[in-house]
């Protein structure tokens, strides 16, 4: 599989030119059993996605969680898999050949995923044997959080530190409140408003983290906060039209809220039996949202009284997500 897009020809004459590298979260190479359970133990072993003692970690994880959870998980993603594969790596790859297209010959764009395949590993390998002097990642989650951006940054610091001759290194951390990309969330929403009847309210949907993390430090939900404000304010909608919530909750911990399913069962009982749901912390659209958003807590609120739920997707590969991503990486010194 190849994990560079461009001018592939000049991979093995790299002079002048600079190395991009867009990062996502991982997917497994099939929907089976064996493929996830190979996919969750990377990503759970991951002390920043989960931060529990390690040894007592390790037996649980090993012990109960991938046993139980691996069959499951196979059963959903065959719901959201496409015959070309994954939808997180197909609208990846399919994102970063259009960032290539844009950003021209003086660079050439590499894509990797933090768990699975393309992997970090080898893909730096690649920059590396391709003679790369100057390298901008820039992970595709646009609110930082230690458990993705950081765990990026730790996968690429412990690959370089069995690496002699390092480039020189940009790293793009987040963009949570970048104005190209609140214009680009805002006209993703308003296209989709264009052709289909705008709801009551609007949900801002972000993937969930422990509360802990944020009483230790993380900036993730003043980022989430950040994001939803300034997209509302750029819509030009009140307050009351539109609302945070946080997804994809795992473990009995305190997670933060309010939680998303919890939250589309009680709204109908309080009158509002019509939402418009958007998920602008994600980049692609994935099984977190085309499983858990848009099938299953589109069960959840019809089950409830609610009449009309209408997902709007991510900005996946569209020219804007494009243009945005260039604009990030360009403007790094």
């Amino acid at each position: 599989m190849n994990n560079y897009y461009g001018n592939a020809k000049d991979v093995s004459s790299a002079h002048g030119r600079s190395a991009i590298l867009l990062t996502n979260l991982g997917t497994p190479d099939r929907p089976a059993s064996s493929s996830v359970r190979k996919y969750l133990a990377e990503f759970l072993s991951d002390p920043r996605v989960v931060e529990f003692p390690r040894l007592l970690w390790k037996i649980i994880l090993y012990g109960v969680i991938l046993s139980f959870r691996s069959p499951k998980s196979s059963a959903i993603y065959r719901k959201v898999w496409t015959d070309e594969g994954s939808p997180l790596l197909v609208g990846s790859q399919q994102l970063a050949k259009k960032v290539a297209s844009q950003l021209g010959d003086q660079h050439q764009v590499f894509l990797a995923m933090r768990y699975g395949n393309p992997s970090m590993v080898d893909t730096l390998r690649a920059i590396h044997d391709g003679g790369f002097r100057k390298l901008t990642v820039l992970p595709l989650y646009p609110q930082y959080s230690a458990s993705t951006s950081g765990s990026t940054f730790d996968a690429i610091a412990q690959t370089y530190t069995k690496q002699r001759w390092l480039p020189s290194f940009n790293f793009v951390s987040e963009y949570h409140q970048h104005p190209l990309y609140i214009e680009t969330v805002a006209n993703s929403i308003r296209s989709h408003w264009k052709t289909n009847e705008r709801s009551k309210l609007l949900l801002f949907s972000f993937h969930g983290i422990p509360q802990r993390y944020v009483n230790n430090g993380d900036p993730y939900a003043k980022h989430c906060e950040t994001s939803s404000r300034l997209i509302a304010e750029a819509l030009g909608i009140d307050f009351d039209e539109w609302t945070l919530v946080y997804q994809s909750r795992f473990g009995r911990e305190p997670w933060l809220e309010p939680y998303c399913d919890e939250m589309l069962k009680s709204l109908p009982a309080q009158d509002i039996k019509n939402v418009d749901i958007v998920c602008p912390g994600f980049s692609i659209d994935c099984l977190e949202t085309l499983q858990e958003i848009d099938q299953e807590n589109r069960e959840h609120f019809i089950a409830h009284g609610g009449e009309s739920y209408s997902y709007i997707p991510c900005l996946n590969d569209s020219d804007e997500h494009a243009k945005l991503l260039c604009q990030l990486v360009l403007v790094q010194p």
